[in-house]
């Protein structure tokens, strides 16, 4: 894999490079049999194409699904199943640990079953970046980046030994440490190349396009580069590793138009929640998008990457940008060989693969955006989609205040008071407090001085997350702003957790030869480390003071960030409103302390001698950024921090690893766990048996996203994970996350639907994983009752609304689901991702008829449910379902099975993607040789 074998359809060519002469499969080949013009086709679709070609074996890939995908159909009637083989896999490790010890399992399951191991070994390149396990403990500190990472190997020195035995048991499988940066900053800094090459084994050299899944949703980000790849779960990624395709129906590709160009004031960041908008609003979800048009032309791939990252966000597989000149002028500047650079260039020109300004394929839709009418921009304070303008901020914040929180409007008085509070009177602050004023907040004690908290007041500013680190532009106009700030004297508020995880080390270089560093640090913006940190929930405690006041005053604090995500309790427990920004407006939120607050118009602060100070005096122009950028910026520095890229830890390098092909397992660890995926695997399928008597654990809304099925952030003590961990004489200290113990099952399905804002209709008022017990009428923890029907022998299912499962590629939101035992999923829509991997564990995603709802049918999840399944699943097949009320009434009604694919059908009867590939390969070592 690929296999490159024969010639098919005459298409195998030569190229010669700087890099020697290559075999490729051209494209054109195909027109050339008449079968379809290459040009018309998106270039995402050409990428799959060329997979197809390429690897025609006649049984995984057919000549007919070469010529079906040839003749790709725009406007979407026709979808054939498409096998895609990329070229590569990459991890992190709140998904890759779970990965590695499904591939563990596998290996100890084939032993039990009497085959060979070492089969199981993945066949693609694979990398693994650990970036997800740094948390936000200290900040605000010259001393946090060394504090910060003495915790994070103090927490996960079990995970990483596990991680350096699987780096020496499998083939094909690399790690880049700790403390180098975010997988998908990484990916487009260091490991893509952009065309890839394999030598066969007769010493041939073969070309293709670079590919790839990773699992992280996020994975979409390098698309910017001109790469295809997407987010699946863990277990889809498994498969791929092990030779399996990825099986897709036949995308539907969505046009979208950019000309102009973005206004002074306005950032890439802008943009992106400009289109996450738009294209929400369309509906893309399971389909590509690609970006085409002379905006496109103009744009950096730092700008790209960002519009690309964001497509789970809004809804897509991937967010597609052609490989064209910025292309190579990155490759260029981010130390990739000339003679990489000569291939890429004339592969693409000679495979059809090279993007122009004046392309314009086909396309299923089209969307079309003048980047000129963009304005600077937040979203929140729940989801991606929800961008506010930053002008309209104060009052949609009190609107959402009101019908959102339940809160009432705060008195227009309050931010004068609280100058008070921060030191001096109001009238040393040229302010003047009225009598009728009162003050709304609660008074705490913090960092010796006294400081009232109120609603809107931002308790974490954040410059995270690769979505804006990995565009200098954006950091540098953080860096400017503070600058600026620093220069009249202006500070955070005291109240606001700020810190700066930058996805790579480069940042950091050109932070420093710019001279930023050191204006950040004033602000309070101190590196803190390098991941993802508070994007994925790692904020780390809030200072005690601070959380008891948001506590005790019932508040709802606010944080900004530069990230992708602001779901429910992800960024911290103790936050319910979340806000995605550009880093120079977090810069400037942390420095007003409030959302309560219109940006474009008030002063942002006052200086020392009470002097009012607007956004637009410290706001850094256009040219501003740009000349720093052009004399901070350079190879070297990119030379300098991946050239030692593997080895350059020497935390890391110090970390033992032991052990053989198998993996010595420990009943004492709290990290690392056999599942029980395999524990009573036959050699036969078990098939899809019938549903009966089941009842639902929880009935939920719209919009419920892996994040409320399976949190990656804090460990609460009185949760049942927490318990868990206390009765193995874990200390609270080392709880960790979620996230990070996602090796082991035991603390996950205690986790899972345990969000701290999870609402469940069947347990009203209350929210973090409460359910009704119909097996004894009370309430309880999720996990508590599904001890109850397990033990009773009762099948479970779930409720759901509109988009179930949208967010992360998290598998264990499946896999919790599964252990849970919830057989099926009834919702009226689902996530692409979350589908995916309810299929590969075995759990039947049920779709409401259109127009249908468990509103519409009078559905409460007290019903007991019986789902008439068919001897044989099939794509799409009606699911009858008989839902039996307490009181006697009988509610029937069909659901489509959401398995999409004939291939889909096959793991659901053998109970999953990785039980599937198991017998296959259990199967052909009984083959005779």
């Amino acid at each position: 894999m690929p296999t490159t074998s024969g010639n098919p359809f005459n298409s195998r060519k030569s190229l010669e490079t700087s890099k020697g002469t290559y075999t490729y499969f051209d494209l054109g080949a195909l027109e050339e049999q008449g079968l379809g013009s290459i040009s018309r086709l998106p270039f995402s679709i050409r990428v799959l194409l060329e997979a197809l070609l390429r690897n025609v074996d006649g049984f995984v890939v057919t000549n007919d699904d070469v010529a079906g995908l040839a003749a790709w159909d725009s406007t979407g009637k026709t979808k054939g199943e498409v096998p895609f083989m990329p070229g590569r896999v990459v991890l992190q490790d709140f998904t890759g640990v779970p990965a590695v010890v499904d591939l563990a399992a596998m290996r100890s399951a084939m032993d039990r079953m009497g085959g060979d191991p070492n089969a199981v070994n993945p066949l693609v390149r694979c990398d693994l970046v650990i970036d997800h396990s740094v948390q936000v403990d200290a900040f605000a500190s010259s001393v946090a980046l060394t504090i910060n990472a003495e915790k994070e190997f103090d927490r996960n020195r079990e995970r990483y030994e596990f991680l350096k035995w699987g780096q020496q048991a499998f083939d094909n499988f690399s790690v880049v440490p700790p403390a180098t940066g975010i997988v998908h900053q990484v990916n487009l800094e260091f490991l893509a190349g952009a065309v890839l090459e394999l030598e066969t084994e007769g010493g041939e050299k073969v070309a293709y396009p670079d590919s790839l899944v990773g699992t992280d949703s996020h994975t979409t980000m390098i698309n910017g580069l001109g790469v295809v790849g997407w987010g699946v779960g863990g277990i889809e990624a498994e498969a791929c590793m092990l030779g399996q395709p990825i099986y897709m129906l036949t995308p539907e590709v969505v046009g979208f138009k950019l000309t102009g160009e973005l206004p002074e004031g306005t950032t890439a960041t802008d943009l992106v929640l400009t289109v996450t908008q738009m294209l929400r609003a369309h509906g893309v979800v399971g389909k590509f998008v690609e970006f085409y048009g002379p905006g496109v032309a103009s744009m950096s791939v730092p700008d790209r990457a960002t519009i690309a990252n964001m497509a789970p966000e809004y809804g897509a597989t991937m967010g597609f940008f052609g490989i064209d000149d910025k292309t190579l002028d990155y490759m260029r500047l981010t130390n990739r060989s000339e003679e990489q650079i000569d291939l890429v260039e004339k592969y693409c020109k000679a495979n059809h693969l090279w993007w122009t300004p004046d392309a314009e394929p086909e396309f299923t839709d089209v969307l079309e955006l003048d980047m000129g009418t963009v304005q600077p921009s937040l979203a929140g304070p729940k989801r991606p989609q929800d961008r506010i303008t930053l002008s309209s901020m104060k009052p949609q914040w009190r609107k959402d205040l009101v019908d959102t929180f339940g809160k009432s409007v705060p008195s227009e008085c309050v931010r004068v008071d609280r100058w008070a509070n921060e030191g001096g009177t109001p009238a040393e602050n040229g302010n003047s407090i009225p009598e009728s004023c009162s003050d709304d907040g609660v008074m705490i004690h913090y960092n010796d001085r006294d400081i009232s908290l109120h609603n809107g007041d931002v308790v974490i500013a954040a410059l995270t997350s690769c979505t804006n680190t990995s565009n200098p532009d954006v950091m540098i106009a953080a860096g400017l702003l503070a600058k600026k700030a620093n220069a009249l004297g202006l500070k955070a508020k005291p109240w606001v957790k700020t810190s700066l995880a930058p996805g790579s080390k480069v940042v950091t270089e050109y932070y420093e030869k710019a001279q930023l560093t050191e204006h950040l640090e004033a602000l309070g913006f101190h590196t803190v480390g390098y991941g993802c940190t508070t994007c994925i929930g790692n904020s780390g405690p809030l200072p005690e003071p601070i959380e008891k006041g948001i506590t005790q005053g019932d508040l709802v604090a606010c944080s900004v960030l530069s990230g992708n995500r602001n779901f429910e309790g992800r960024i911290s427990p103790y936050i319910k409103a979340n806000y995605l920004a550009s880093p120079p407006l977090v810069v400037a939120y942390a420095i007003a302390g409030t959302v309560d607050i219109d940006l474009v118009n008030d002063p942002i602060a006052q200086t020392a001698d009470g002097d009012d100070v607007y956004l637009k005096d410290i706001w850094p122009t256009h040219d501003e950024v740009i000349k720093t950028r052009s004399a901070a910026i350079s190879r070297e520095q990119f030379e300098s921090e991946y050239g030692a890229v593997y080895t350059g830890n020497e935390t890391w390098n110090e970390v033992a690893v032991s052990g053989g092909e198998l993996y010595d397992w420990k009943d004492s660890s709290t990290y690392i766990q056999n599942p029980p995926f395999f524990d009573d695997m036959t050699e036969e399928p078990p098939g899809v048996p019938a549903i009966r008597g089941a009842r639902c654990l929880a009935s939920l809304g719209d919009s419920v996203t892996t994040d409320h099925i399976s949190p990656a952030g804090a460990i609460s003590e009185d949760s049942p994970a927490g318990r868990f961990l206390k009765e193995k004489g874990v200390p609270k200290s080392q709880f960790n996350s979620y996230g990070s113990r996602r090796g082991n099952d035991r603390v996950m399905t205690r986790g899972t639907f345990a969000n701290v804002r999870v609402k469940n209709l069947l347990a009203p008022g209350t929210e973090g994983g409460w359910t009704t017990d119909f097996t004894d009428g009370e309430v309880k923890s999720i996990y508590e009752a599904s001890l109850n029907y397990k033990q009773a022998g009762t099948p479970l299912v779930v409720l759901g609304g509109i988009d179930y499962g949208m967010g992360s590629s998290r598998d264990w939101a499946a896999k919790g689901t599964f252990l849970l035992g919830v057989r099926a999923v009834i919702a009226q829509s689902f996530e692409r991702i979350h589908r995916s991997n309810l299929i590969g564990m075995g759990v039947l995603p049920l779709q409401f008829k259109d127009g249908e709802s468990r509103e519409t049918l009078g559905l409460d999840g007290t019903e007991t449910f019986d789902l008439d399944l068919p001897s044989s699943i099939t794509p799409a097949c009606s699911v009858p379902v008989k839902a039996t009320h307490p009181s006697g009434k009988v509610t029937e009604f069909s659901a489509v099975c959401r398995i999409d694919t004939p291939v889909e059908a096959d793991y659901a009867r053998n109970g999953g993607i990785l039980h599937t590939v198991l017998r296959r390969m259990l199967s052909d070592a009984k083959q005779p040789a």
